[in-house]
């Protein structure tokens, strides 16, 4: 993902006291073990004694991958925004096309299999799913049981999460919902999510 798309949601964790700095990656060129290569120079050369991070769908197998690649131990906090994490039926279909495989590019694999997903050591996790079924998951067929329009509420399930919540939002939105930053911000700093409706 291009990181100017996570530039709303940077500013919301800089509002609410993060010193927040982006990354982004190309999916169709880089797969999974470049990019979680490059994440890891980027905390490698970062100035501070503690680091919490927040990654949007692909971005939280990238994060991982790079956490199991190259531990760090100043990684405290970590929060997985419709993140396919236990596979993506979406990503599967979509494989099954010539069309599809072109867009999915270095990643086919990632996105054509289901892959386990280790809990690094020390790490708590935070995991948000989304529940309005809007997007372009409808293309490929329709997802299973609630989902953010790409990604399922099962999707996204990780064994040994700190906590998670679902949030009536889609797959792409979740980048400039207010709300999503919200939950995400109160977790990077509380281990939790705020489960208190706000109306």
């Amino acid at each position: 993902m291009n990181a100017a798309a996570l530039l709303v949601l940077q500013m919301r964790l800089r509002h609410c006291g993060f010193d927040a700095v982006r990354f982004g990656y190309p999916t169709v060129r880089a797969g999974l073990q470049q990019s979680a290569a490059r994440l890891s120079e980027l905390l490698r050369r970062l100035q501070a004694d503690e680091i919490h991070l927040a990654a949007h769908s692909m971005g939280g197998l990238v994060t991982l991958r790079s956490l199991e690649l190259n531990p760090d131990t100043r990684v405290r906090r970590m929060v997985l925004m419709g993140s396919p994490v236990a596979g993506s039926l979406s990503g599967r279909r979509l494989a099954s096309f010539n069309a599809g495989k072109w867009l999915l590019g270095a990643n086919l694999d990632l996105w054509g299999k289901r892959h386990s997903v280790p809990v690094p050591d020390g790490v708590e996790i935070g995991v948000i799913a989304g529940t309005l079924p809007v997007g372009l998951g409808w293309i490929v067929g329709p997802l299973p049981g609630p989902h953010d329009g790409a990604v399922s509420v099962a999707e996204t399930k990780l064994e040994g999460a700190a906590d998670t919540i679902h949030l009536r939002v889609s797959h792409s939105a979740m980048l400039f919902s207010a709300e999503v930053g919200r939950q995400a911000c109160h977790f990077l700093k509380h281990a939790c999510f705020s489960h208190v409706a706000t109306g």
